[in-house]
């Protein structure tokens, strides 16, 4: 079996792939079939599995974006990686495309998010309010493009949806993410924010892993960044 999405990397406790935009991580209410049942399969098939491959899902990644996402194919590659992104040990870098010219803009940023279950949605609240989250990222402006500029991210913590809303409370507006304030969607439902790096210590051999995953080449938008 063919998975429709590349393989960046695979051992006996790891499996790594270039999630696309519309793929879905976790089962949501669209019933749509989600990643690690395809991946099950191809592993089922590839290592002549008499019973149901395992598959865990160490972190997640929201639909409409793009990039790195990694599975664990042993319990013990899944335990020791769930404690390595707990700890905030592992390295998270993301591109996003966002609306309008910034040039030389940097910074870190610094908040208290709160989560609203219904809306799926996050927002910047006070520190001491129930429920609040911290939430840091750091952010450097790449390039510019024509009426948009490329973003790298640094993610110290983990909270829902966190760069988006994030970079939008602070007028970065990621392309396409309609929810957080884009002016228009993307056609294909997607939002311009790719995870594009992940490095970590492999939970068993201790080897520093760095995986590094291709932009999406469907857009004409994420093409202008490669060069």
């Amino acid at each position: 079996m063919t998975l429709p999405f590349e393989i960046l990397y695979e051992d006996n406790h790891l499996i790594a792939v270039n999630k696309r935009p519309s793929d879905l991580v976790q089962a949501d209410e669209t019933q749509d079939a989600i990643m690690p049942d395809y991946i099950k399969k191809y592993l089922k098939e590839k290592y002549n599995k008499p019973g149901d491959a395992f598959l865990g899902v160490i972190h997640r990644l929201d639909r409409p974006a793009s990039g790195v996402v990694l599975f664990a194919k042993t319990s013990k590659g899944l335990s020791r990686m769930v404690e390595q992104f707990k700890n905030r040990e592992t390295q998270k870098t993301y591109w996003i495309v966002v609306e309008g010219v910034h040039p030389n803009a940097s910074g870190s940023a610094e908040d208290y998010l709160i989560k609203q279950q219904k809306q799926n949605k996050s927002y910047v609240t006070q520190a001491q309010r129930t429920g609040a989250k911290k939430a840091t990222l750091h952010y450097t402006a790449l390039k510019t493009l024509d009426n948009y500029t490329l973003f790298e991210v640094q993610l110290e913590t983990g909270r829902h949806h966190q760069i988006r809303v994030q970079m939008s409370s602070r007028g970065y507006i990621i392309k396409g993410d309609i929810k957080y304030g884009a002016h228009r969607a993307n056609t294909d439902k997607s939002i311009h924010l790719h995870a594009r790096s992940l490095a970590f210590h492999h939970p068993v051999s201790k080897e520093w892993i760095s995986l590094v995953a291709p932009l999406p080449t469907h857009d004409g938008i994420w093409r202008a960044c490669e060069h």
